[in-house]
């Protein structure tokens, strides 16, 4: 077995210490040779690239041509670091800074849960409605993006389902009322690494199922359990970020549970009895998350939604 050092090092967690060192990195980098790489790739036929590219393209940036743009937009030189959030401009910056920076944009940084009324750059949108305005790049990447190596397998795990929150929203707030104290669940208000309570996404890892609810907007631990030899369970999600929650299909990636969280037992249950059916749900999660782990797949698609947004905008992306 080979050493899991991000589990040893930091907990199962993105460092950001590595985070800040490659956006120090790619602050260096010379601009000539930004240009040069994105001409190659701008200029590439995306009729000869595959279907699943050609797709993300699509549904993270669903604008057609002739949009205009907000007052607020600005240049991508006039482009500032923030005094606070600065990942998103970080994030945003590192795909922005291939393209002439005359164009202009606009960006919505934190967790954005209505659609814009003009075309922007945004972490999250709802899924529901026409969401076209809300143009998906994966921003605040280090939290979001957070995958995992778990060499824990799930008939190992312990029959229960797992939740660490401090439940503050309205829709956690009920579900922890129902069930803090069923038998089949483990939840407890804890959401700082001070807390009595709290516990470590290793700690989450000896459970088979692991709650998922929304908070703001995306429920943030999806990702890494999805990666994990555990279960998400969750009602259908509602707002959608690089990931693509929108696609992810219920009792096929995830265990999916009723709004009103009612039937939460007899699902639980249904897969601790039937544990070729959960594996099936682990096999198939995992390969989804494998989707986004192609680097050159991701630089790729995010240069390309960005150029979609410029020319649907009326820009021309001159390289």
């Amino acid at each position: 077995m080979k050493l899991n050092f991000k589990k040893i090092f930091s907990k199962n967690k993105n460092v950001k210490f590595f985070y800040y060192l490659s956006v120090f990195g790619r602050q260096l980098r010379p601009k000539f040779l930004l240009r040069k790489k994105a001409s190659v790739l701008l200029n590439r036929n995306l009729a000869q690239q595959s279907e699943w590219v050609r797709f993300r393209i699509n549904y993270y940036n669903k604008l057609v041509p002739q949009q205009s743009l907000s007052i607020d937009a600005i240049p991508i030189k006039d482009y500032k670091m923030p005094e606070k959030i600065r990942v998103y401009y970080f994030d945003s910056k590192q795909f922005l800074d291939y393209f002439n920076q005359q164009l202009k944009f606009q960006i919505l940084p934190g967790d954005i849960t209505a659609i814009p009324d003009k075309p922007a750059l945004v972490k999250s949108r709802p899924i529901a409605g026409d969401n076209a305005n809300s143009v998906l790049l994966n921003l605040d990447k280090s939290r979001h993006f957070n995958f995992i190596t778990d060499h824990v397998p799930f008939r190992k795990k312990k029959n229960r389902l797992v939740g660490r929150s401090e439940f503050a929203q309205a829709h956690r707030e009920l579900f922890f009322q129902q069930y803090h104290s069923h038998p089949l669940c483990d939840l407890k208000r804890a959401f700082r690494s001070s807390d009595p309570d709290y516990l470590s996404i290793t700690g989450h890892l000896a459970y088979k199922f692991i709650l998922a609810l929304e908070g703001n907007d995306v429920a943030t631990n999806l990702k890494w359990i999805m990666s994990s030899n555990s279960i998400a369970v969750m009602p259908m999600p509602t707002y959608e970020t690089w990931f693509m929650e929108g696609t992810l299909l219920p009792d096929y990636h995830f265990i999916c549970i009723k709004n009103d969280y009612s039937d939460l037992e007899e699902k639980l249950q249904f897969y601790i009895d039937h544990p070729d059916e959960a594996e099936t749900i682990v096999k198939q999660a995992n390969a989804y998350v494998k989707l986004f782990m192609d680097r050159a797949q991701e630089e790729f698609v995010s240069l390309h939604v960005l150029k979609k947004y410029f020319i649907s905008t009326g820009q021309s992306v001159d390289l």
